[in-house]
């Protein structure tokens, strides 16, 4: 299985933030679009970073309520680990657990395509397991 197939079956569809956005703002995005992450882009086609509401939280606890009117260049991470449709979902599976992140972003040729979080392998996991069950169910009715 690949990255591609959890893409085709979720969408392509990514948020992304300036980095000279504030905090706030990135608050206000993330709630809108009920999602926990964001690819920080300046021009919406590079991977400038990502943020999360880990590093809000993080930061919040670290700063106090001046973290939200910061820029979300002072609290994202800048060295991302992002992946390409034709990887494998397994190692995706295994680099997400190893390094306790829940966000990757997809990348083709440097350019943003799509996101990825745990919550979509997971879900692409359990519909394949179920078919599998459906389909080993019948065989064993037949």
């Amino acid at each position: 299985m690949r990255i591609s197939d959890v893409v085709k079956r979720k969408g392509d569809t990514v948020i992304t933030v300036r980095s000279d956005a504030s905090v706030t703002a990135l608050l206000d995005l993330l709630s809108e679009h009920r999602i926990g992450a964001v690819v920080v882009s300046d021009d919406g086609r590079s991977v400038d970073g990502i943020v999360s509401e880990r590093d809000i939280v993080r930061h919040l606890q670290k700063v106090g309520a001046a973290v939200l009117d910061q820029p979300v260049s002072s609290i994202m991470t800048s060295e991302v680990q992002t992946c390409r449709p034709e990887d494998e979902l397994a190692e995706l599976e295994h680099t997400m657990t190893e390094n306790r992140f829940r966000h990757v972003p997809v990348v083709v040729d440097g350019q943003l395509r799509a996101i990825v979080s745990i919550g979509d392998v997971v879900k692409h996991r359990m519909t394949d397991l179920q078919a599998e069950r459906d389909q080993l169910t019948a065989y064993i009715q037949q």
